[in-house]
């Protein structure tokens, strides 16, 4: 009973252990969730707004805007690429590492933009402009090279695939294409094919025309000549009665014939 009892406990507290596992990570995937959406929600916000003040306040402050939405738009589409693209190709983990540090530099300009938009000297923007301009120009060049060469390194891909697959679709259509006509040998229906030798039949072989007996040979095979081994020195019934002459002293004689002439031996 004791080892029962401690047998029940201890399962009791493994599905305790296993239903706060399950809770926790539960709750953390609703967290990670929650953190995507209300950072997705801001991203959104924020383009809004720089949009909205790119349009409506022209100027330094209006180009400070457009400056910053041109950064987070490249940036953004390069991580896309890249982050899609890591899953099916492990060598853009290289490609993933420059850009995060990529994105140091650039999470700095976007910082340094947003504080110049609370700046109240104007003259001091316009000053920092050039600046800035090429330093955004130099990120975004940068950025848009990692995502164009793994662009291009998908499409390489996609492309080799799809060529080999086109090749083993035309070898399978080709196979299946491809049927031989069997012919019937032992059909005796079957008419022969002017110059084309006919099958041998059971213990026979073939031969071509050149191999056919002549007609001598096959008269002489039939009749059998003196070198015949098979020929039989006795008559048998199936050869043809000899033909002899009649006797003339036998033969009868009619009244419209005229008598035999004998020959006079005398001198």
């Amino acid at each position: 009973m004791e080892a029962a009892a401690a047998i029940i406990g201890l399962l009791f507290v493994l599905f305790v252990l296993a239903g706060v596992f399950v809770t926790v990570k539960a709750v953390k995937a609703a967290k990670r969730g929650v953190d995507r959406t209300v950072a997705h929600a801001r991203r959104t916000v924020e383009d809004t707004t720089l949009r909205a003040r790119q349009l409506a306040q022209p100027g330094v402050v209006g180009e400070l805007a457009q400056l910053r939405l041109s950064l987070r738009t490249s940036m953004r589409a390069t991580q896309e690429v890249l982050y899609a693209g890591s899953a099916d190709d492990a060598s853009l983990s290289e490609a993933i590492g420059l850009f995060e540090r990529l994105s140091a530099h650039g999470h700095e300009l976007d910082d340094e933009l947003k504080r110049l938009e609370r700046e109240p000297d104007r003259a001091t923007i316009g000053n920092r402009l050039p600046d800035l301009r090429e330093r955004l120009e130099q990120i975004t060049h940068s950025a848009e090279s990692l995502r164009w060469a793994a662009r291009d390194r998908a499409r390489k891909f996609a492309d080799d695939d799809l060529a080999s697959l086109s090749d083993q679709i035309d070898v399978e259509t080709g196979a299946l294409r491809h049927w031989t006509r069997v012919e019937d040998a032992a059909d005796p229906l079957r008419e022969p094919v002017p110059g084309r030798p006919e099958s041998a039949g059971p213990g026979e072989t073939k031969t071509s025309t050149g191999d056919r007996p002549t007609e001598k040979h096959a008269r002489a095979g039939a009749t059998g000549g003196p070198s015949d081994a098979a020929r039989s020195w006795s008559p048998t019934p199936e050869d043809p009665p000899a033909i002899t002459a009649r006797d003339p002293r036998t033969q009868p004689s009619y009244p419209w014939q005229k008598a035999p002439r004998t020959e006079d031996t005398t001198t």
